[in-house]
Formats: structure tokens, sequence, C-alpha cells
């Protein structure tokens, strides 16, 4: 008789949610543990989404709803592979799924990138949405002009909140460290830069207009990259949502900068970054790019026409990247884990017994939550599929890992860890007439979600 399946599921974000609530819905019979490194569930919703972005952090209600299956457990501050080994959780897990994500900047080789007042666009978002694993110090009081290269969702957060004011965003659940630094700010100019044309660009329509919706923020885009060749026509025939955003981009480029108190958001296109100017002793001072020309088939090349840019910090928005996972294979060139269809490959190209992969750490950070499901389901079917023949794990009882993880002295977190969590959260928001203040330290998240469990 075939035992029930238990499974791993590494990662408590969207992607590994929604593995863990597919399989529920196909295997009547299987439970899921879910890790992640993090006191808290949720992944990028928690620590990658924007605080004035409520909207999309209404999707954690439906994440909330699925981990409250009783079939499916949360088990918070644990990094698997450091703190429970591979071959650890093979003894109580049939399969692991690896839905590790991606959260680090991907790296851009063009000299001066590692200058002072060079940033990932990932750290500046760890720091305003408080990861407690990431450097919780910020100084925008050095630069009035800015850029940001690159156009896509990370880029029009960070272009956003870089131009916004600190009292704008009191509404949000911005602890007070990122308020006093917002209010110190000396920005005044963002200026955006695309390789290629605005037919090109990634973003919605609606993630372009909240760019202008600040009374405080003036958008003005660059008549010079208003530039279509024969694909950028045709791709504007056949998507309507594409049509939008250029008939937005062409609105905001038809006027000119005012004068006044508020800040600006400058977008360039078909202007490749080649260069960030400076010393190590003064720090980013300009920034140099090649304009570029459309070839007709969607691509650009350069002009050899050269601008240098007065901008005294940079921020490199150009994609995330997954990090490498202990006892794992991994795709250095593509920096995910080398899969087919969800199945993980060892080094010779051959699956690894029990072993999957979804979400960004499987196909690279590119997709919307809408794409994560289909991965998801993708990952899983292969899963349910692999089943009968996978080798069974010895350990069948379902508190073995966690006894495990009690003997090593882990202060782990629960899911019920986490609504005490929240609960906190929205009080400390509730009493200044907001809805939620995040708390910032690790420590004193765990000591939260762990104290009624303990006492109680």
């Amino acid at each position: 008789m075939t035992l029930p399946l238990r499974v791993a599921v590494v990662g408590a974000g969207p992607a590994g949610i929604y593995a863990s609530d597919i399989l529920t819905k196909n295997d009547p019979d299987v439970t899921v543990d879910i890790y992640d490194r993090l006191p808290t569930p949720y992944g990028l919703i928690r620590y990658g989404v924007a605080p004035d972005h409520p909207r999309i952090k209404q999707i954690i209600v439906a994440l909330h709803r699925v981990m409250e299956n009783p079939r499916i457990t949360f088990t918070g501050n644990v990094h698997v592979g450091v703190d429970i080994k591979m071959d650890e959780l093979r003894q109580f897990y049939d399969a692991i799924v690896f839905a590790t994500g991606a959260e680090r900047d991907r790296p851009m080789e063009i000299p001066g990138i590692d200058l002072p007042r060079s940033y990932g666009g990932a750290d500046f978002v760890a720091f305003y949405d408080s990861h407690p694993d990431r450097p919780q110090n910020w100084d925008l009081s050095d630069a009035t002009s800015v850029a940001v290269i690159g156009v896509g969702n990370v880029g029009l957060d960070v272009a956003r909140m870089l131009a916004r004011t600190a009292d704008e965003l009191l509404y949000t659940e911005i602890p007070q460290h990122v308020y006093d630094v917002l209010k110190d700010s000396a920005v005044t100019d963002v200026h955006m830069f695309a390789r290629r044309g605005p037919a090109q660009a990634k973003f919605t329509p609606v993630e372009l207009r909240e760019l202008d919706h600040s009374p405080n923020v003036q958008v003005v885009v660059s008549p010079e990259g208003m530039e279509f060749d024969e694909a950028s026509e045709t791709e504007l025939t056949h998507h309507k949502s594409l049509r939008m955003v250029v008939d937005v981009l062409s609105g905001w480029a038809m006027r000119d900068p005012e004068d006044g108190p508020h800040r600006r958001i400058h977008i360039h296109f078909l202007e490749n970054p080649v260069e960030v100017l400076g010393t190590v002793d003064t720090g980013v001072t300009g920034l140099r790019t090649e304009h570029q020309e459309l070839t007709g088939d969607g691509n650009v090349r350069g002009t050899g026409e050269f601008t240098d840019w007065p901008v005294q910090a940079v921020y490199r928005c150009v994609g995330y990247r997954s990090e490498a996972i202990d006892d794992l294979p991994f795709d250095d060139r593509r920096m995910v884990l080398p899969n087919t269809a969800g199945r993980v490959l060892d080094i010779d190209g051959a699956p690894l017994p029990g072993v999957y992969a979804t979400g960004w750490v499987k196909r690279g950070p590119v997709g919307l939550i809408g794409h994560t499901k289909s991965d998801a389901a993708e990952t899983v079917a292969n899963l349910l599929a692999d089943a009968p023949n996978l080798p069974q794990a010895p350990q069948r009882d379902r508190d073995a890992a966690r006894d495990l993880l009690h003997s090593k002295g882990l202060p782990v977190t629960d899911f019920d860890g986490w609504d005490r969590l929240e609960d906190h959260e929205r009080g400390l928001g509730s009493a200044v007439g907001r809805e939620r203040i995040k708390l910032i330290s690790r420590g004193e998240m765990t000591e939260v979600a762990r104290i009624l469990a303990r006492n109680g």
C-alpha cells in the first residue's frame, strides 16, 4: 500500500503557496510543510512590493486562506541548506519543491558601476520594505539628481519611491526610520533610462500612470526617444495595453517641465548606459549613455552618440537573480536551479529524484502572479506523475521534522505566530491612525510570533 505523500516546499512566497494549494487540491491525502528562512510568510509580497501598492498586497488575503488548510503547515526562521540539510529533509519528505524566488540584484558590468552611491535597486527595495536581513540605513541627503537604469516594474517602483515625499507615504506601513530617510531626501529629479524604445516597454498602463498620481511629482518624457519602427507599429496594432502605454507616454512627452517645488521623473528611451562617471573619492558624478536606434525588428544598435548626465547617484534595476542553494546544482549563467519543467537536474542533466522547482528560481525573474500559478501547476503535475516511483521517506510522523529543528535550538515560527505578528503590527498602526506599521528586527518579529506559543 502506498503511503500518503509527504512534501516539503521551501519558500513561502506566492510560488510556494500556490504549489502547496495545487498539491492539496489534486491529492486528497498529501500533507505539505512550507519552510522559509524568514520568520514570516509571503516573500516578495511583503518584502518586494512598494508600500504604496496596497492593491497588490491584497493578494495576501487569498494566500492566507490557502495557509489555513490543515494539511499545510508553515515553519519560519529555517534556512534550508544551512539550518537543515537536504539529506536531513529527505528523511521526512518524499519530495521537496524549491520556491526560493529571486531577491538579489543581477550584476551589471559597465565601468564605474561599483562606485560609491551606485546602488542595486533590490537593495533600495529591501530598505524601504524593511527586510530584516538587509541594511536598514540609507542616505538620500547627498544627491539632487539620480539615475534609475531600467524601466521595468522594479525601476518604476524605485523611481516613484525616490520622487514621492515622505508625508505622502505616511498612510502606508513604512516604519519611522524609512520615513525619516525619505523626509531628509534632497532628490529633485529622477532620470530613468531605457535601452530600447517605448513600444518595447514591459510595464502596464496602470503601473505607468501610478508615476504621475502624486501632486508633488511631474513625469516628463524626452521626445527624442519616442521613436517607432516597423516592428513597433506591429506590436502597437496587436496589443491594446501597449497602445495605451504609448498614448500615456506620448501625452507626457508633449508637456514641458514646470517650475515649482515639486519633483520630476524624466523618462529617456533609446539611451543605453555605458559608464558610471566619478571616482572612489567623489562617488558618482554622472552617467554616460549611448543613443540607440531601432533596427526595424524590435532590436536596437548604438549610434556612437554619447551623452553625460549630471547625476549624483545611480540605481540599477536590471532584474533580480536567484541564489544558489547548498547541496544542489545551480545554473550560474541563468541564475536558476537547472530543471526541465520543474524537475531539478543533476550536473549530468538527469532529474534528481524527488527534487523540484517552481517560480522564479525555476524560470528566472519574469512574469506576474498569473505566470506563477501556471508555473506551479506544471511542476506539481510532474511531481504527482513521479510520485508512485519516488523513494519514500523513512520518517512519516508530521511532527518529526519540527522536533529535529527544536532539538537544534532553532527559534522557529508557525502560522499562528504570523497571525499574532500581523495583529501586533496592525495595533502599532492603529495607535497612530494607520493600517499597519511593519516591524524591522528579525528578533523582534520572532519574539512577537512566539510569545503566546511559549506562554500559552
